[in-house]
């Protein structure tokens, strides 16, 4: 595991942001060790980074910190936690390099100037795979990784029939605590589906 300490400054955001319930209530010293799990999983730090569903800022801003060379888009639907997540990213200084969107990963992913321009895309409880997948390959370039957040399972939540309909190849073992898969070659134009599809007519069922 990568050894890195955050700064005051982000951990009494993510403190705050854990009293306004957009973090769980599990030790906030836990929540952070898993955002810095996606270090190790992902590897080198990335040039341009997603992340989805990003909530109360976890792992985004974890990782923001750590990796301070990175630009981010933090995707995130709800107008409250995307209100919130502006406010955190003024407070420490980032708006130079961390953006939000208030919006659905579905239209991100249709959108000229991010299609394919991200080195890394990041999920934590975004959804289930099909859908995580489906809202975040269209976003990588080539080469590029998606890191999800997952319980350890022998059931294999991820075919690679499914992946590869998407683009991507598969790089951890299914019982790592992170999902990481690879985009290969270019995710089919109609990937995306629109607004809503992914999650109500998922590519694939997983195995709870």
């Amino acid at each position: 595991m990568t050894t890195w300490e955050p700064s005051a400054a982000l951990l009494d955001e993510l403190a705050t942001a854990q009293r306004l319930g957009l973090i769980g209530p599990r030790a906030l010293d836990d929540h952070i060790r898993h955002a810095v799990g996606f270090a190790t999983a992902c590897g080198p730090a990335p040039g341009r980074a997603a992340d989805l569903g990003s909530g109360g800022g976890l792992p985004a801003l974890v990782l923001a910190e750590m990796w301070p060379s990175t630009s981010w888009t933090l995707i995130e639907r709800r107008d409250r936690a995307a209100g919130r997540l502006d406010v955190m990213i003024g407070r420490l200084g980032c708006h130079d390099r961390i953006t939000v969107h208030s919006g659905d990963a579905e239209v991100v992913g249709r959108d000229p100037g991010r299609r394919g321009a991200y080195d890394l895309v990041t999920a934590r409880g975004f959804g289930p795979p099909a859908t995580t997948a489906e809202c975040g390959a269209p976003l990588l370039r080539v080469g590029g990784l998606i890191v999800v957040s997952e319980p350890p399972s022998a059931d294999d939540r991820w075919p690679a029939a499914g992946l590869a309909r998407l683009g991507l190849r598969r790089t951890s073992e299914p019982e790592d605590t992170y999902f990481v898969a690879e985009k290969h070659e270019a995710t089919p134009e109609r990937y995306p589906r629109r607004v809503g599809r992914p999650r109500s007519r998922p590519l694939w069922e997983a195995p709870s």
